[in-house]
């Protein structure tokens, strides 16, 4: 075995060996989990939440000897474990998403669908829009129009964030006119016309900060973003609130009818 392959061999087992710490503490939890699904009281969640948010610090301070793709892969799969438990998330909510993502991005900015999940769990369940923008703002340098795939799509949920949760219309503007830049740079029918829809809600908002547009338009991004039927429903409310007739299609999906500017 030569050194290099040595090398990349030992750094390997060693990032094994600490995954595997911080898995082991998890056993006792998932272990619990298992004799006890129908007993957990809201204490007991809040518990294992802290072990979490414990687990995910030492992961984020642990060296990865090369290896933060696959660090961010195994940040993400416990995330899916932790988002999807919904009896323990209707006693104890959803505040660790943003802990999970702050150790995904930081190992693998370029993870695109950690975005999409940023987005709506760190800012629709979690209630912290601006910890999803803060993140962005972060990562979102070290991309490019062609990397990764669709990343123009970043600066659009990054828009809905601003504009919808942190009422910063001037900021969603500038995010929309840069994701319009960088979907133009792609030749395909729908980075066309993500490009053209992003060109016309930033001049809507250019002219009316408050634009109706605009926020059906986000609002209709959430819709067709969500992971649920509680958000797609909120989505809907929210457009009828606007003023706009707003309804779910049989194949689920969204028609919206603007009001009369007469």
């Amino acid at each position: 075995m030569t050194n290099t392959v040595m090398k990349w061999a030992m750094r390997l087992l060693c990032l094994v060996g600490s995954m595997a710490a911080i898995t082991a503490l998890q056993v006792p939890r998932l272990n619990q989990l298992q004799t006890l699904e129908q007993d957990l009281t809201e204490s007991e969640l809040i518990r294992q939440d802290n072990e979490t948010r414990l687990q995910l610090q030492l992961l984020n301070q642990l060296p990865s000897f090369g290896f933060d793709n696959l660090v961010a892969n195994w940040a993400f799969l416990s995330f899916a474990q932790y988002f999807g438990d919904n009896q323990a998330r209707e006693l104890t909510g959803y505040q660790l998403s943003p802990e999970f993502f702050e150790v995904i991005l930081d190992k693998d900015p370029y993870f695109w669908h950690a975005y999409l999940f940023l987005s709506s769990s760190t800012t629709l369940y979690a209630g912290q829009p601006e910890r999803s923008v803060s993140m962005m703002n972060e990562t979102l340098p070290l991309l490019s129009p062609t990397v990764p795939d669709r990343s123009y799509y970043i600066w659009r949920w990054k828009a809905v964030d601003e504009l919808l949760f942190l009422g910063d219309s001037a900021a969603a503007q500038r995010s929309l006119e840069t994701a319009a830049r960088w979907a133009s740079v792609h030749p395909d029918t729908e980075s066309q016309l993500v490009a053209e829809l992003s060109r016309q809600t930033a001049a809507a908002l250019a002219n009316n900060p408050d634009s109706l547009e605009a926020q059906v338009s986000a609002w209709s991004s959430v819709f067709y973003n969500a992971f649920d039927d509680d958000v797609r429903q909120l989505a809907v409310r929210r457009i009828q609130e606007l003023g706009a007739d707003a309804s779910i299609t049989p194949d689920g999906g969204l028609e919206v009818i603007l009001p009369s500017q007469e």
